[in-house]
């Protein structure tokens, strides 16, 4: 489980078929191969790392399901990657319940400046546009985000100056794809009214 909190920014330095290599600022250690880290909102296990005198590198085997449900298809050599290692027993919740199972791509409709933030206006697949509402949560390639306002398969969100310098954000432009996993109370509240007396 993760926060959706985004604690580095991570570098694709290698891709092999469905392998790809990371650089991160994460000092992981070869004995931590196994652990979970979520990258653009995707749970990954790391499979093998080499420790650098600054940080690390790991390994993640990325499956074609994943592929097909995902924009990590797009990553190649240079891609910039949020990054969130697994939520610990006592660690604070400070982001939402984000699993790392992407539910789909959203699409960029649109960035506006307000105020010292950005608007981002969405465009998301009408399957998953029903599982947001306004003022609930979503993860977007990870970040845990509020939602501002819906209306049919489109919806927005604010980002303020932080979010977009310590994260992907910053450097979105419309028209860029984006991995959505929508809120997890929301999946589970419309499973059970499909089963209503």
């Amino acid at each position: 489980m993760f926060t959706g909190l985004i604690t580095d920014v991570g570098e694709v330095i290698g891709k092999s078929g469905g392998t790809f290599t990371l650089r991160t600022a994460y000092a992981l250690r070869p004995e931590d191969a196994g652990i979970s880290i979520c990258c653009n909102g995707v749970c990954l296990t790391a499979t093998s790392i080499k420790p650098l005198a600054s940080g690390s590198e790991f390994s993640v085997d990325v499956s074609n399901e994943t592929l097909a449900k995902s924009t990590l298809s797009e990553w190649a050599t240079g891609s910039r990657v949020n990054l969130e290692r697994s939520l610990k027993a006592g660690d604070e919740l400070g982001g939402h319940i984000v699993s790392g199972h992407v539910d789909g791509v959203a699409k960029i409709v649109s960035i506006t400046q307000d105020g010292a933030s950005k608007r981002f206006l969405f465009e998301a697949p009408e399957h998953l546009s029903r599982y947001i509402a306004p003022k609930g949560s979503v993860a977007l390639d990870g970040t845990s985000l509020t939602v501002n306002e819906v209306s049919e398969n489109r919806f927005g969100v604010n980002l303020i100056p932080h979010s977009l310098t310590v994260t992907t954000w910053g450097g979105k432009t419309p028209g860029d794809l984006v991995n959505l996993e929508v809120d997890v109370f929301a999946r589970y509240v419309a499973r059970l009214m499909e089963f209503r007396i």
